[in-house]
């Protein structure tokens, strides 16, 4: 028996032995974070250009009050970071996991989500200090991105939930286009919209990004991720992760972004990209108000399809036809 328990605890010790032996590793991998994650802003204060909306956070973060919020506005603008800095300003890194719900709308956005995660989750009720002494809101917060992916009947059931548990729980719904959220759900939430980035504000977080990860680069090549992100700071982040990656020891230059930039266009950013280019192109041209606006009217038609998921090719062909019909006519 004792032969059996000795052996028992042999066993038992190696595992031990091989997760301390896997440890330095472990922690290597848990340390890669992508840069989106690893320079995301941890205070409201550190949000970029969004002057209007941090001015009222800042005001409710006083006063540990928030109202229902609703941001919306073109990707990479900083509206889920906005959201998730001001939370932990709330309650703190220890209650932050308890007192916050995280939901992609796009994933869950069915009316059984509503029924069961959300309002479950709203009629909790909470209360008390932070371990730090701070007082903490009597409230939780529920965020819900890419809201505007919501079917009818969810949005229909959060509009009571809303209604119902506003004493408890405050929502931010966050989307690209305010113009699918149902009326009932707007009236109740305090709207701020996200410009996107302006060009200087991009190269000052890109150039500070570019000091703490001690990369080596020329001016053209922030000038040209500033130019190809077309406001999206996410995307010019993740642009220049990938440039790093594949320079590792060498400058980073201008055509080694736009060559990156080209990869990435071909593997889903062509036709949005093309459509941004072509709109310009259009308005100097020198034909007919109506033809301009025919292949505009189009264009918006094809933007619409392109944000749904319709195919790049077939929405690029249909585009492309109106615009030699209309060319032919002149």
């Amino acid at each position: 028996m004792q032969a059996f328990l000795k052996g028992a605890t042999i066993q038992s010790s190696r595992p031990q032995k091989d997760k301390v032996t896997a440890g330095p590793s472990a922690e290597k991998k848990a340390k890669a974070v992508p840069w989106v994650e690893k320079y995301r802003p941890k205070c409201v204060d550190e949000v970029a250009f969004q002057d209007e909306v941090v001015a009222v956070l800042k005001k409710s973060l006083e006063g540990a009050d928030l109202p229902n919020l609703l941001f919306y506005g073109p990707p990479g603008t900083g509206k889920t970071s906005t959201i998730l800095a001001a939370a932990r300003e709330l309650y703190g890194p220890e209650l932050y996991r308890q007192r916050v719900l995280e939901l992609n709308a796009s994933d869950e956005r069915g009316i059984q989500v509503i029924r069961e995660k959300v309002k479950n989750f709203a009629q909790l009720t909470v209360a008390g200090m932070r371990p730090d002494g701070k007082p903490c809101p009597p409230f939780k917060i529920i965020i819900l991105d890419e809201a505007d992916s919501m079917t009818a009947p969810a949005q229909a059931a959060l509009r009571r939930t809303m209604e119902k548990e506003s004493r408890s729980t405050r929502f931010c719904l966050i989307c690209n286009y305010i113009s699918r959220i149902i009326e009932p759900l707007t009236s109740r939430c305090s709207k701020f919209r996200f410009k996107p980035l302006a060009s200087q504000i991009q190269k000052e977080r890109l150039l500070e990004i570019c000091d703490k990860e001690k990369l080596k680069y020329t001016k053209e090549s922030i000038a040209a991720l500033v130019q190809l992100s077309e406001g999206d700071l996410r995307k010019a982040i993740t642009f220049l992760q990938s440039a790093a990656r594949l320079n590792a020891d060498k400058e980073i230059t201008d055509q080694a972004i736009i060559e990156i930039v080209g990869n990435m266009v071909n593997e889903g950013y062509a036709a949005t990209q093309i459509l941004s280019q072509l709109h310009d192109c259009i308005l100097e041209k020198d034909i007919t108000d109506k033809q301009k606006s025919a292949i505009s009217e189009k264009m918006a038609v094809v933007g619409k399809c392109l944000a749904d998921g319709a195919d790049e090719y077939l929405q690029m062909l249909s585009l492309c036809s109106v615009i030699m019909q209309q060319a032919g006519q002149s």
